[in-house]
């Protein structure tokens, strides 16, 4: 008789990975300054967050979260739809609205919750989803929600316009249809093709979601994100985003018209049913935007210290993807040396996060850096030699 626990008990290789004293994941924080943290009693600089704009250490930002505890307590006990409104929400989601450009903006728990509230409140029995293949995994749940509910669910090749075309040709032009993208790619931090892809929305009659999780701070006029660096916040539907990386917070956000989004906040179980963001939570990313559009010589800085890193790596003779945002992949290629190069980094006081299959294809493995605006030169040249030193000791740079 089939045990459902069965393949729990089966599951050994993260068993076997610590046993090697490789393993890379749940490494507990202890303290944590920015670009330098605290972990297993020892300082180290943090090369594989998403704290772009290094803010989570920000007194202004930790003084709001504790000043909202203060006056609102910890939790708001309910959901947005019933108990769980704050005044603090409202004024976050005008203030958001404004910096995006938007007629409105709606809150939501957590970015990965953000996704599920929109895609299968939207896209219906009937209608279509259609998704880039590498969209992050909280676009896939929320993807194949929607399929469940009897929406039709469509994939296209990884940022591959003439695809796209090719799937949007396919489905009648009278039904109802959302391309849904990432804006920056959250593993390689390459850029959507949004020029193409707002034509051929427009050409096919498709709504556009773009996830700029990973552009908000980063790219566009003062961190407006992906519309913004192609000029195009007029043609973009809908932009979702989280709290959690630039915003030094926790939570998300979907910015766009009005009345789309009156109606996901009347229907998304995602919203209805879940606890709202809380006090602290939304006060700290309220207190981020003040200091992201008070001091945009942060998204500068930021994008500064990824460049001096991705021109470092290459000149020894690394696979770098190319990008103008924080995110700086190195491709090592082989399983064993990457988690291997991960240890060795992390022995040096090196913090990086190692990507190997199947989270990436077999050929793929990579140690994915991410960079912040409060790194300094000092930080930055300590990296680059390590990457030179590990490098050539594993042989994988001459």
């Amino acid at each position: 008789m089939a045990d459902l626990f069965q393949k729990c008990f089966d599951f050994t290789r993260a068993d076997e990975v610590k046993k090697q004293g490789l393993y890379p994941y749940f490494r507990p924080i202890e303290e944590n300054e920015g670009p330098v943290v605290m972990i297993e009693g020892r300082k180290m600089i943090m090369a594989g967050s998403n704290n772009y704009l290094g803010l989570t250490a920000h007194p202004k930002v930790k003084e709001a979260a504790i000043k909202a505890i203060e006056k609102y307590g910890t939790g708001c006990s309910g959901s947005r739809y019933l108990t769980g409104t704050l005044d603090l929400h409202i004024e976050l989601e005008k203030r958001l609205a404004k910096f995006f450009g938007t007629e409105d903006v709606l809150l939501f728990s957590t970015g990965y919750q953000t996704a599920q509230g929109i895609i299968p409140t939207l896209v219906q029995k009937g209608e279509y989803v259609i998704s880039d293949k590498d969209n992050h995994a909280c676009i896939v749940a929320a993807n194949l929600m929607a399929k469940g509910a009897f929406a039709e669910f469509k994939r296209y090749k990884h940022n591959d316009m003439d695809d796209l075309e090719a799937v949007l040709s396919k489905i009648p032009l009278d039904k109802g249809k959302l391309i849904v993208t990432d804006g920056v790619f959250s593993t390689t931090g390459e850029i959507v093709d949004l020029p193409r892809l707002v034509e051929l929305a427009e050409k096919y009659n498709a709504r556009l979601l773009v996830d700029d999780a990973h552009a908000v701070g980063v790219i566009g006029e003062g961190g407006r994100g992906t519309a913004s660096h192609f000029d195009l916040t007029h043609k973009v539907d809908m932009t979702m985003g989280t709290f959690s990386k630039t915003f030094a917070s926790l939570g998300g956000f979907v910015a766009g018209p009005e009345r789309v989004l009156n109606y996901i906040k009347h229907h998304a179980p995602a919203l209805i049913f879940s606890a709202s963001p809380t006090p602290a939570s939304v006060a700290a990313a309220m207190a981020a935007l003040d200091i992201l559009e008070a001091e945009p010589w942060r998204v500068e800085k930021l994008i500064s210290n990824a460049d001096y890193i991705r021109t470092g790596l290459k000149s020894m003779g690394y696979t770098v993807i190319d990008g103008i945002t924080g995110i700086v992949p190195v491709i090592l290629g082989v399983f064993d040396k990457t988690l291997i190069f991960w240890r060795r980094l992390f022995d040096a006081g090196v913090f990086t996060n190692a990507f190997v299959p199947p989270g990436v294809p077999p050929n793929l493995s990579m140690l994915r850096t991410s960079y912040m605006a409060t790194h300094e030169k000092e930080h930055l040249d300590r990296i680059l030699e390590l990457f030179r030193q590990i490098g050539k000791e594993l042989e994988l740079i001459s």
